[in-house]
């Protein structure tokens, strides 16, 4: 494409902030506009971020000189938001979930495959270091054949930020991705059946009532076990009823034939199985300094270190040494400010941006979008249905992605 991007921002809420500096600082953009149906959001980002104001999304769609939509609208329209976007001939950075249908998931594959556009599902947990160095370790062939992995986001209800909206008694399998993604990406593997359980409410939460909410769910927790298409199996966890005052989201164990990873709070460990004797015997790598953030490493003498560590205290500040080759080809203009979500959200922004104006399809494209997507969708139905195992549909993998 090699043109400059003009965007427009789709819901200004508090996700949107984080990223309104990052893309207005991108040297591939020449102009971020904010959208908002509450135009006093809209104003705030002019006021606050330099952007300018378009007042409908309608407009935004219509207009020839936008060619990116930057999706942060709440997350069970967001197939919708995007399928009109395609349609219009918009490229499209969205936060996730993909869609809250299967359908959905699949029109939009079906849409870029058609136009060529990019879409891009900004999956925070793929740039996670724990997922980073999983990913990194199995491409060596360090743990041999896949066998088992555990991942979860556990995000209490009561802090996850819906408030009273609609979205409070979604079921938290309609939002999987920061789960799925770490393990999923870490093997570039997809899921070909789900089981999934629930917890549900036992607050008397009104929201968590069949009737209390558009999806008829009554589960505040749910956890899945998806069969992977390499032959191994992974257990995801998305929690609503725990996960105290912030979110967390991780990989806690990730095991194939020769060698396992497994975490707790700050500690990272490479487990080996030790091939020079006959005797039974493994080998254990500390691995912390190397995945962990920066300033979190540099605190790790301090006596309240990992009380700080569970409460999230470095989860913003700077990127892990395992980060460090992704850091390296950021722009120059990102220097001084702040990443996210483990230093995520400078390289999210900086793939989209390099996406669209290089023309070639991203790593978080359509297509993992939904291998990220559809299985916590199923879960959801398998969860109604006591655990039944469902099969998952998969949409394909272009050959150059």
């Amino acid at each position: 494409m090699n043109k400059k991007l003009t965007l427009a921002i789709i819901g200004c809420g508090k996700f949107a902030k984080h990223f309104a500096k990052l893309f207005m600082a991108h040297p591939y953009v020449e102009k971020v506009y904010a959208c908002d149906l509450i135009r006093e959001k809209a104003e705030e980002f002019r006021d606050n971020y330099g952007t300018e104001i378009i007042d409908t999304y309608e407009e935004a769609l219509a207009s020839p000189e936008i060619n990116g939509i930057l999706n942060f609208t709440e997350r069970h329209i967001h197939g919708d938001i995007v399928i009109r976007a395609l349609k219009a001939g918009k490229h499209v950075y969205s936060a996730v979930p993909m869609a809250s249908k299967v359908d959905e998931c699949g029109e939009i594959v079906r849409l870029v495959k058609e136009t060529g556009l990019i879409y891009f599902m900004a999956e925070t947990c793929y740039y996670y270091p724990c997922a980073m160095y999983c990913r990194e370790e199995y491409k060596k062939g360090t743990f041999g054949d896949f066998c088992y992995a555990a991942s979860q986001y556990y995000h209490n209800i009561d802090n996850i930020g819906y408030g009273k909206t609609a979205e409070r008694g979604m079921p938290p399998l309609l939002y999987p991705t920061h789960s799925t993604a770490m393990v999923l990406s870490a093997m570039d593997t997809y899921a070909t059946e789900v089981s999934c359980f629930g917890y549900a409410d036992k607050k008397g939460d009104p929201a968590f009532k069949k009737d209390g909410n558009a999806w008829e769910n009554e589960f505040v927790s749910q956890y899945v076990m998806m069969r992977l298409a390499n032959g191994g199996v992974a257990r995801v966890t998305e929690a609503r009823s725990f996960g105290w005052n912030k979110p967390s989201s991780y990989i806690s164990g990730f095991y194939g034939t020769k060698a396992g990873y497994e975490f707790s709070n700050a500690q990272h460990l490479l487990v080996e199985k030790d091939f020079t004797t006959e005797k039974e015997h493994v080998t254990v790598r500390d691995v912390s300094d190397y995945v962990n953030p920066e300033d979190m490493v540099a605190a790790k003498g301090e006596p309240d270190f990992k009380e700080n560590v569970a409460n999230g205290m470095w989860q913003w500040s700077s990127p892990a040494a395992i980060q460090a080759n992704d850091v390296a080809r950021l722009p120059k203009e990102f220097d001084g400010l702040v990443s996210g979500h483990m230093y995520s959200h400078k390289l999210l922004v900086d793939d989209f941006c390099r996406a669209v104006y290089e023309g070639k399809q991203p790593y978080l494209n359509a297509w993992r979008a939904a291998r990220y997507t559809v299985p916590g969708l199923v879960a959801i139905e398998s969860c109604k249905m006591g655990g039944k195992v469902l099969p998952v549909p998969d949409f394909g993998m272009p050959e150059d992605c």
